[in-house]
C-alpha cells in the first residue's frame, strides 16, 4: 500500500515538475538559438533548420527564407542547422564542400570569413547572458527587490559570528570593503564563502568597526527538504516595523544590477568549480534534467516570478556552459577558431573529428554524472 501511494505521488509531483521544466528549458534553448540563427542571417548563413528539442518533428513550418522551424519529440536542448552541416553539431561535410562551386558558396557557412563564423558561434552564449540580464531588469523595475537592513537581533552562542565578535544591535555596512544593500546581500556572501575570513564593516553605536569573521561550512535544508551545503555565521536579523521594504529602481539602474547579478551567477559557477577541483565543494550538488526538472516544479509553487528568476539563473548557466573550450559546444569551436586564426589555416578534418568524438565523450560523461547524482537524490 505504502509503495502504491509512493508511486502516486511521485507521477503527480512528476506532472507538477514537467511543465514548469518545460517552460524553462525552452525559453532558454529558444533564446541560444535565435542568437545564432539572428547573426547567421545578418552575415547571409542559410539556415536551414532551426529545432527546440531533437528527434521526429512534431510539427513545424517553412518560412519565406527556406527555414523550416520545427518542435520535435527529445525536450532536452535544440539547434540551427546551417546550409552544408553535416549534423546538428555544425560539423561540415568537408568533401562535399569542396565540390561547390564558387558561385554557390555566398550562403554556406563553411565559407564565411573567420570573424562572421566566431560572431555567429558566439552569438549563442551571449544571448542567454543578455536574456539573464533582461529578465533580471525586468524584475528589478517592476516587481522590485526586498531589502532588509542588515542589523543584528541575536547572535548565536558558539557560532562563527561569537567568535568574530558581533553583538546586538550591530550594523552590517559592508564585506571585504564592499557596500552590501541589505541582509539578503551578506547572507549570499557568506552562503558562498565557508571556511574563508571575511572582514566586516561594522556600525556599533555610531562607531565603525572592523571584524573578520570565517563562516563555517554547515548542511541545511530548504523549503523544499533540498539538502545544501553553504557558509553560516549563526546570527539573525532584527525584524519589525521600518525594517524590510520592497525598492524598485529605474530601467538603466535595473540593466546594471541585472548585469551585476549575471557576472555573481558566473564568478560563483568558477568558484564552485574550482572548490570542487580543490575538495572544498561537494561534486553531488551538480544536476542533470532530472535535477533541474524537480527545481523548476518547486520554485513553480512560489509563483511566476520565482520561474522567471529560475530561468534567468539557468540561462546564465547555460550560456556559461556552451563556452567552456570543449568541441561539440560553443567554446569549442571558438577554440578551432582561434587555432585557424592562429595558424592561418583550420585544423586538418582528421584533427576536427578527433577532437569532436573527445568532446562528444566529456559532455555524455558529464550528463551521465550528472544523471547519477539525480537519481542517488532521488531514492535517498
Amino acid at each position: 500500500m505504502d509503495l502504491l501511494t509512493g508511486m502516486g505521488n511521485f507521477g503527480t509531483s512528476a506532472v507538477g515538475y514537467i511543465i514548469p521544466f518545460l517552460f524553462v528549458l525552452t525559453v532558454v534553448v529558444f533564446f541560444h538559438e535565435l542568437g545564432h540563427f539572428l547573426v547567421a542571417r545578418w552575415c547571409g548563413v542559410k539556415v536551414d533548420v532551426f529545432s527546440i528539442g531533437f528527434g521526429r518533428e512534431i510539427f513545424g513550418r517553412t518560412d519565406k527564407h527556406g527555414t523550416r522551424w520545427k518542435l520535435s519529440w527529445i525536450p532536452l536542448g535544440g539547434y540551427v542547422k546551417f546550409a552544408g552541416d553535416e549534423n546538428a553539431a555544425s560539423m561540415p561535410d568537408a568533401k562535399a564542400m569542396a565540390g561547390v562551386p564558387e558561385n554557390q558558396r555566398a550562403g554556406l557557412f563553411f565559407f564565411k570569413p573567420l570573424h562572421q563564423r566566431a560572431a555567429v558561434v558566439a552569438a549563442g552564449p551571449f544571448a542567454n547572458f543578455l536574456l539573464s540580464i533582461v529578465i533580471f531588469a525586468a524584475i528589478f523595475s517592476l516587481v522590485g527587490q526586498r531589502t532588509a537592513l542588515a542589523v543584528v537581533d541575536s547572535v548565536q552562542a558558539g557560532s562563527a559570528a561569537e567568535a568574530a565578535g558581533f553583538k546586538s544591535d550591530d550594523r552590517i555596512v559592508s564585506i571585504n570593503g564592499s557596500a552590501i544593500g541589505g541582509f539578503e546581500d551578506m547572507q549570499r556572501i557568506v552562503s558562498i564563502s565557508p571556511e574563508v575570513p571575511l572582514t566586516f564593516g561594522v556600525v556599533r553605536a555610531d562607531t565603525e568597526i572592523t571584524l573578520i569573521g570565517t563562516p563555517r561550512l554547515v548542511e541545511i535544508k530548504d523549503g523544499f527538504d533540498n539538502v545544501q551545503r553553504i557558509g553560516q555565521l549563526g546570527l539573525s536579523r532584527k525584524s519589525g516595523p521600518g525594517t524590510d521594504k520592497i525598492v524598485k529602481t529605474d530601467p538603466f539602474t535595473s540593466v546594471v544590477k541585472g548585469a551585476g547579478e549575471t557576472w555573481f551567477i558566473v564568478s560563483r559557477t568558477f568558484s564552485f568549480l574550482g572548490g570542487m577541483l580543490a575538495g572544498r565543494e561537494d561534486s553531488s550538488q551538480l544536476g542533470g534534467p532530472l535535477r533541474i526538472a524537480e527545481v523548476s516544479g518547486q520554485v513553480a509553487t512560489l509563483g511566476f516570478v520565482a520561474l522567471l528568476n529560475l530561468t534567468a539563473v539557468l540561462s546564465v548557466s547555460i550560456g556559461l556552459l556552451n563556452l567552456f573550450p570543449v568541441p561539440m559546444l560553443d567554446g569549442g569551436h571558438l577554440l578551432y577558431y582561434a587555432i585557424e586564426g592562429a595558424k592561418g589555416k583550420p585544423l586538418g578534418e582528421k584533427a576536427q573529428e578527433f577532437g569532436f568524438r573527445i568532446g562528444l565523450a566529456l559532455v555524455m560523461m558529464l550528463m551521465v554524472f550528472a544523471t547519477w547524482n539525480d537519481l542517488v537524490r532521488l531514492f535517498t
